[in-house]
Parts: C-alpha cells; structure tokens; sequence
C-alpha cells in the first residue's frame, strides 16, 4: 500500500499558502470576508478553531473505508451548506461540539489510529481545512502514518484544493445538484453544479479512480450521490458527467437514505422518502452509462 501523501508533504508550506484564504475568509466559493483569525465566524459559523462533535471508529461508511476496524471518522460542526433536510442538522447547523485547538485535533486523529482505524474521515472538512492542516503538521510529527479522507458536500474550491494537493488521498465529495435554482433553494449556495463540477475535476486530477488493496481504499475518488424525491437532485445530469468527463470507472455510492429531516417537511416536494422506483431508476441509468460501481 502506498504511503500516504502528507508523510511526503512540507505540510507548513500548505498552511501558508492557506492562511492567504483564512482571515478574511475565502476558504470556501461563498468567500464571507470573516476574520476568523480574530475568531469572528464566518457564515459556517465556525471562528478560529474548529468544532468537534463526536470521533471514533465508524462501520457505516462505504465498506471500502471500513475494513476490519473502521474509518476513524471526525464530524467537524458548522457547514458551508445549509440543506434545509440535512440529517445532522445538530452538528451542521446548530453547531453541536466542543471548539478544540490544533494540539486537541492531532490527539485525537493519533487515537483513532491507535485504536487501528483504516484512515482518518474527515466529515464536513471544507470550513476548516486551515485547522485540519495545523493539526497534520503536529500529528505528522507524534507518528500519524493513515490516510486521510476529505468527506465534503462538494462545495469546494478548486484554488483550495490545489493547495490540498499532497494532503489528502482519499476525496469523497458529494454531488447533491445538477440544478443551481434547486440547490440555492434547498441548500442555500449559489452556483452550486458549475462549482461542484470543477471540484470533482480537481479531485480527480490529484488522485485519481479509487485504489483499494486487500480490500481497503489508501487512495482515490469515491463520489457521493443522494436521491432525492420528484428528481429534484437531477441524479441523470450527475451521472451522465461522472461517465463523459470524469471516469466510467469512477466509483460512485448512489445513496436511498434520504427521509425528512431539520426543516424538509416545510418543502412538499421534500416531505416524503424515495420511492422505490425512484431510485432504481436513478440505478438503472447509472449500469447503462457503463459507470463501475457495482449496484
């Protein structure tokens, strides 16, 4: 298995160069002028530290990253989108979690590693990728040696994630929207598939198809894809992009688990779960693009 990529990387270069971004904050495409070295918070409603809700071995992510002992999972609080059905809407939107300090976030990636995680997942990563990295730097040192999972909602930019070069080896965006209208609607970001699609591109450029060995991925793209009620993720438009302009060997998880969470019952057309033909038929189209994931 290959050493992951942040064992190879002047990682203090990396925080350098994401400082520029930071404060005033233009970490993400919403670029909200927050002086969050000043601990103002920005529209993620995170300042200067990052929030942590929970940590730990998880056994309910994609089998691939779980392995034997699962994915060493950290949900950072606060989000860049605000997803009017999100189903941790605790954490994402009312912040649940304790504020911890670079030292704080490179114990505990150290802890999942003891306790034999495959990886370090990084949940909601995007606010606060400036805190994460100060936190590599320190864990690098005490002997972090596992691949690191950015888990995002793919609201990312690319200027970011060229900075994020040689940091992460596993990228695992979403890709919630073919429609801008739906997701400015529903999730409150402009411009949401024209950025999402240029993320994906940067995503794949830097790591490539997902890479497993004995039946652990150290290395790759893995996409994320919900569906949603009265087609209103434009699942098609999502594949057909993945198979013409990324990879028809691209692994992509078509996920049915959406029901009515946080604020969707205020939303009709959101206010029911998928139906069965709903999804097969989102699956269906994805086997006649040819796209690899075994469904």
């Amino acid at each position: 298995m290959a050493t992951p990529r942040f064992l190879n990387t002047h990682l203090e270069e990396k925080l350098k160069a994401l400082e520029k971004f930071f404060s005033p904050c233009k970490i993400c495409p919403k670029e909200c002028q927050a002086l969050r070295l000043n601990n103002e918070k920005g529209d993620c409603q995170i300042g200067r530290y990052a929030v942590v809700s929970s940590f730990g071995p998880h056994f309910g992510e994609e089998e691939e990253l779980v392995g034997e002992n699962g994915s060493g999972t950290i949900f950072f609080s606060g989000c860049n989108l605000h997803c009017v059905y999100c189903q941790n809407y605790e954490i994402s939107q009312y912040r649940e979690g304790k504020e911890v300090k670079p030292e704080e976030l490179a114990k505990i990636m150290l802890r999942l590693q003891r306790m034999g995680c495959h990886n370090i997942n990084l949940v909601s990563p995007t606010h606060v990728v400036y805190q994460i990295v100060e936190a590599l730097i320190i864990a690098k040192k005490e002997g972090l040696k596992i691949p690191i999972v950015y888990n995002s909602g793919g609201y990312d930019k690319v200027e970011i994630l060229k900075i994020l070069e040689g940091v992460i080896d596993i990228y695992m965006p979403d890709m919630k929207y073919s429609n801008n209208e739906h997701a400015l609607k529903y999730s409150k970001v402009k411009n949401y598939w024209e950025i999402n699609k240029k993320a994906i591109k940067e995503m794949h450029r830097q790591v490539g198809d997902l890479k497993i060995v004995n039946g652990i991925a150290y290395s790759g793209l893995l996409i994320r894809h919900l569906v949603l009620p009265n087609k209103i993720a434009g699942s098609f438009e999502i594949l057909e992009f993945i198979a013409k302009e990324i990879s028809k060997d691209s692994y992509v998880n078509i996920m049915a688990q959406y029901r009515p969470c946080y604020r969707a019952n205020q939303y009709l057309e959101l206010s029911r779960r998928i139906t069965k033909e709903e999804y097969e038929e989102v699956i269906e189209y994805a086997k006649k693009l040819g796209l690899y994931r075994g469904f």
